[in-house]
Parts: structure tokens; C-alpha cells; sequence
């Protein structure tokens, strides 16, 4: 199926065929319920493209408005993900489709359209966030609790004031949580301040049911008396084929892990790690992604294993995300700072130390392997203790 490329800018559908060729379930479903000018909350397993779906929605208006008269400097779009590395994650992977769409525009019509987007985290400097203030981008990118801060500000409201279109990104993580409910918040005060229809677009990995995502998203003066949300909901499924297989040590494993147990883990962790590209193994505290670092850094050379966990500065968790991008480490050690959404490039295999509590996070983390359309994700799970 061919993008109809009456939906969509030429410049932006002859570049999304050319990148990607056919849309995905989600994109076919997605952008003309999201171009009806509804809300909208796209339900997929991971690795589906549901982050293009909604995003190149909001990049074809940007272009045709462009394409007809200078972008005023006003926030249009507003995109809220739970992580600070998803965050950064996004711009990079918006500005690929920008500077495509921008040469294929100048290719077929011989001129451009400058479309802007910008990150505003607790990891923005003050100097970039007066700077966001002074001249707005028409997409930003940001996290739920910076979201707030933005709307107790005069100059943040004053940005935000302009937003015709509101994205949260990984919207079953915070569903249930205080943050959620922060998150909440938050959205209904938009709405409030920009005193016109706020369109919203949720994305989600599968959950059941889907329509409490959809009345969460949506907010309850978009819900009727039968509790149905006013959402369409594209829902592709559940299914996602998993190589998944237990680890477990020759020793018995007991109430707490012995040393000549862990020696054992560390060993056949750095096995599974030699015999694939890049691994990323998931811990469930900081201090044991910084053991688990230290001694598989002695078996395979300190440069090509790192951590990546809350308690590193911005820096060092941008640093390790460039590299594991850049093909150039073998393991990166993470706790849930990583497992959300992120587009992590070539990871082959996800290892977990431990129970996640929950199996929709197991089936997250090992979602980040293979993250791409028609990938087998591959998981190898460590139980630690007997229970």
C-alpha cells in the first residue's frame, strides 16, 4: 500500500516511500483518523511506528502551512515522553525526517521550509531554556514534570498558549501511577489555556482494556454518560513473535545469591554478550547496574560496557546512548531508564537480572531487542533467587 498522497505533501509522502516504502498497520490506521482532526490513541507492540504515525501527521501540517506562508515562531506541537533519554531520543529521530522532507521539498518545488524542534527536560541548561522562551519551536519535546513546570511559568504559558496539538508518548507507563495523575493535570490546564480545540494523540504498547488508556487520554469531559471516551482508537494488536528462554546457574539457587552464583551469571552473561552484537542487559537497581558494569567490564574490556541508570549526569547517559547507537559498545548495563520507547539502534539480545515484578515490563525490555519493523526480539531472563 502507497501512501495516498492526496492526505499528505508530496515532498512528505515521496519521502516517506522512499525511506520506508509501505506504511505499517498503525501508520495506515493511524494518520487518517489523526488528520480527521480527532483524538486519537494508537495501541501497538513496540518496534511498529507508532511514534512516526502520530509525528508525521504533525510534520505534513507544519510543511503545508510553511509551503504557504512564512512559520510564525509558535509552538504547535507538543510532545510529552516519561523519559529524558526518550526525549532526547525523539530529537534526533525528528530531525532525520525534517532534513528529509526539507531536501525532497527543495528537490520538487526549489525552495525550503524551516520547521524547528526543540528539547525541554530538567537536563536543559538555563541559557537554552531562556532561548526556547525568546524564539519557540514548533515542536517540543518534553517530559511530564517539565511540562508542568512550563505552565507555571509566564513565559512558559506564553509558549504552550499556541499549542494546537498534544502527543504523549508512552502513555500506558504513567497510566496508573501518581504521575499519571500529575500528568493529568497538566494536560487539562493546557487545554484550558489554549482556549481552542486541543487535539490529542496517545501512544501506547498494548494494554488491556484500552479504552481506560483512550478516557485517561482523552480527559472525562471528553467521556459520555456510557463511559465511552470521544477517541478514536486504533488497536493493531497483541501479537509479536519473542525468542525468549530462562538462564539458570549450575548451582541451586538459593534465598540470596552467593558469590560462586554470581561469578557464574557475570561468566555466562559475558558469553551471551561475545556471541551477539550489542546487548543490553536490564537491572532493578542502580547500584547492581553499576557491579554488574564494573565485573563484566573485567571480562570484556572496560570501553566496551557501561551503565546507564537515573544517578549519571546528563552527559554520561548521553554518552552512553551515542555509543550504543554508534555500534561502539558490545554491553550497556541500564536499569528503567532505558525501557521505554527509545530507538536504540542495533541491540540483538535484552538480558534481565531479576524478576521485573510485572510481565508487561519483561515484554517491554525485551521489546527493545530487534527494534524494527519484522525484528525477533530476543530475551534472556536471570531469575536471582529460588522465589
Amino acid at each position: 500500500m502507497s501512501m495516498q498522497s492526496s492526505s499528505f505533501h508530496p515532498a512528505v509522502a515521496r519521502w516517506f516511500e522512499h525511506t520506508f516504502g509501505s506504511p505499517t498497520e498503525p501508520q495506515a490506521l493511524g494518520w487518517p483518523a489523526i488528520q480527521s482532526g480527532r483524538h486519537v490513541l494508537i495501541s501497538a507492540p513496540t518496534g511498529s511506528g507508532k511514534t512516526l504515525a502520530a509525528f508525521l501527521a504533525s510534520l505534513d501540517v507544519l510543511f503545508r502551512q510553511g509551503a504557504e506562508r512564512e512559520l510564525p515562531n509558535e509552538t504547535e506541537v507538543l510532545y510529552v515522553s516519561p523519559l529524558k533519554a526518550l526525549s532526547n531520543d525523539i530529537r534526533k529521530n525528528l530531525q532525520e525526517p525534517l532534513a528529509g522532507i526539507r531536501s525532497k521539498l527543495l528537490e520538487m518545488e526549489g525552495r525550503t521550509v524551516e520547521v524547528r524542534v526543540e528539547v525541554r527536560t530538567g537536563d536543559t541548561p538555563p541559557a537554552q531554556r531562556q532561548a526556547l522562551a525568546k524564539k519557540p519551536p514548533h515542536i517540543l519535546v518534553t517530559t511530564p514534570e517539565s511540562f508542568y513546570l512550563l505552565l507555571t511559568s509566564d513565559s512558559g504559558r506564553r509558549m504552550l498558549r499556541t499549542v494546537r496539538t498534544l502527543i504523549v508518548d508512552e502513555i500506558h507507563a504513567v497510566v496508573d501511577d501518581r504521575r499519571g495523575a500529575h500528568l493529568a493535570l497538566s494536560m487539562e490546564r493546557l487545554a484550558a489555556l489554549t482556549g481552542r480545540p486541543l487535539q490529542r494523540i496517545g501512544l501506547s504498547a498494548t494494554q488491556k482494556p484500552i479504552e481506560e488508556v483512550a478516557r485517561f487520554l482523552v480527559g472525562s469531559d471528553a467521556v459520555d454518560r456510557t463511559g465511552s471516551p470521544d477517541c478514536v482508537i486504533v488497536n493493531t494488536g497483541h501479537g509479536r513473535q519473542l525468542d525468549l528462554a530462562l538462564e539458570l546457574p549450575q548451582s541451586p539457587l538459593e534465598a540470596v545469591m552467593s558469590n560462586e552464583v554470581w561469578e557464574e551469571v557475570y561468566r555466562r552473561l559475558a558469553e551471551l554478550i561475545s556471541a551477539h552484537r550489542t546487548t543490553l542487559v536490564f537491572v532493578n537497581t542502580r547500584r547492581l547496574a553499576e557491579r554488574v558494569t564494573r565485573h563484566l567490564g573485567e571480562l570484556l574490556g572496560e570501553d566496551v560496557v557501561t551503565s546507564h541508570h537515573g544517578s549519571l549526569s546528563a552527559n554520561l547517559r548521553l554518552d552512553a546512548e551515542d555509543r550504543l547507537k554508534r555500534g561502539a559498545l558490545k554491553a550497556l548495563v541500564a536499569t528503567a531508564s532505558l525501557e521505554l520507547g527509545i530507538d536504540i539502534g542495533s541491540v540483538d539480545l535484552v538480558c534481565q537480572l531479576g524478576s521485573t515484578r510485572a510481565i508487561s515490563t519483561l515484554l517491554q525490555r525485551v521489546g527493545r531487542a530487534e527494534h524494527q519493523r519484522g525484528g525477533l526480539p530476543k530475551g534472556r531472563l536471570f531469575p536471582l533467587t529460588r522465589d
